[in-house]
């Protein structure tokens, strides 16, 4: 069986996320991962804990907050849902230091190439795709 060629994001990091999910084939491994990094992510300041940067239909609570300095990407968030503060930890990780540009060029395939979604629920991968396009969305606002 051929070796799928390696998904390229346009991030580094994103690419490097995708390639250790799709390594694994086992799908527990896979949230044991995410919840790790769910536990890495920095406590949200609780300014940001209003609409303005609330992610819009998760079932969770979900707010991603993006700034920019220096021409670059920077990004905060929190969930009250573990394995959906894992999904926002694993964009917020590979969306990091990236410009506007590179963010808003994200296409969302690479969700399918992680194999997380097999063992998500429907309301869990619209989320983490909602997550995303929140990110997007904000990249796009802060490139004016």
């Amino acid at each position: 069986m051929a070796e799928s060629p390696p998904i390229a994001t346009g991030s580094e990091a994103l690419d490097r996320i995708v390639a250790r999910l799709a390594g694994t084939t086992d799908p527990r491994r896979r949230y044991e991962y995410v919840l790790w990094l769910a536990k890495k992510l920095q406590p949200l300041p609780e300014v940001f804990r209003n609409d303005a940067f609330k992610v819009k239909g998760c079932v969770s609570q979900v707010y991603v907050v993006g700034q920019l300095e220096d021409g670059r990407l920077h990004w905060q968030g929190d969930s009250d849902a573990a394995i959906t503060k894992g999904l926002l930890a694993l964009l917020i990780e590979g969306l990091e230091g990236l410009t506007p540009e590179q963010a808003v060029a994200i296409d969302p395939g690479f969700i399918a190439a992680t194999g997380l979604q097999a063992s998500l629920t429907p309301s869990r991968a619209n989320g983490f795709l909602n997550i995303l396009r929140l990110m997007q969305a904000q990249a796009k606002t802060l490139a004016g």
